[in-house]
């Protein structure tokens, strides 16, 4: 091919991508639109109510899936799915501890597919490395301002350093979203550290935050999208490089 050829078949590749990453996302739309609908009150946890609370990530699950394959699993498909089930978990709020070691194993596998090829082969500039010392004082600085109010709890013996590891593996993923120099990983970390940011704040009695969950949930799906999309981003953008590099070849 030519460069006319090969630039048109690439307008139409990524015209083609679009369309079926729209409809890859209409599970997505649609469980976001029935669980804002029904907005079960958290006073009635069910399993109906966890699964449409979970239904938008388990979406998610299938579409990074089915661009990335059985690998995603131990990557942003496997964090996702174990959102999920942090999400399912926290409708009971007896098994916050159990939902939150969920999130954190799912940050873990969000961290370890964020320092894969396709990410790292990005290499960081200056002005993208000054952003980690922002994230670990935020971070470092609102465990520091927590615990205080954990101490309060009757389970802060449990609390405490389950928080503290918490926090320490989300600025570990952020940090290394930033790395990627990615900006749909690097949003969806920083707005999914706002989303936990307003739980710590309204759970544990620090302030009383007007219309609290639909911020968190709202920022918590949005975050969880921008994760997914560049994650399949980072994947299109390998193979159309091999193709690229098939072509020249």
């Amino acid at each position: 091919m030519d460069i006319l050829e090969t630039s048109a078949f690439d307008r139409r590749q990524r015209r083609n991508t679009c369309c079926v990453l729209f409809l890859y996302l209409l599970p997505f739309i649609v469980s976001c639109t029935i669980y804002f609908y029904l907005w079960i009150p958290d006073s009635a946890p069910s399993l109906l109510a966890a699964g449409i609370k979970a239904a938008p990530i388990l979406s998610l699950v299938l579409l990074v899936f089915s661009y990335n394959g059985g690998r995603s699993l131990m990557g942003v498909a496997g964090g996702l799915l174990l959102s999920a089930g942090g999400d399912c978990c926290l409708i009971w709020p007896e098994l916050f501890i159990h939902g939150m070691s969920c999130f954190a194993l799912a940050h873990l596998l969000y961290s370890l597919s964020f320092l894969s090829s396709r990410y790292s082969a990005t290499s960081s500039s200056f002005s993208f490395y000054i952003l980690y010392l922002p994230l670990w004082l935020i971070g470092g600085g609102l465990y520091v301002y927590l615990v205080p109010f954990l101490r309060l709890d009757p389970e802060a013996d449990v609390l405490v350093p389950a928080i503290g590891g918490y926090v320490l593996l989300i600025v570990i993923m952020a940090t290394l979203a930033v790395r990627t120099r990615r900006p749909l990983v690097l949003l969806g970390s920083l707005v999914f550290m706002a989303s936990d940011l307003t739980i710590a704040l309204t759970k544990f009695n620090v302030f009383d935050i007007e219309y609290e969950r639909h911020i968190i949930m709202t920022t918590y799906y949005l975050a969880q999208l921008m994760i997914a999309l560049g994650d399949v981003k980072a994947v299109l953008e390998e193979d159309a490089e091999d193709i690229h590099k098939w072509k020249r070849s």
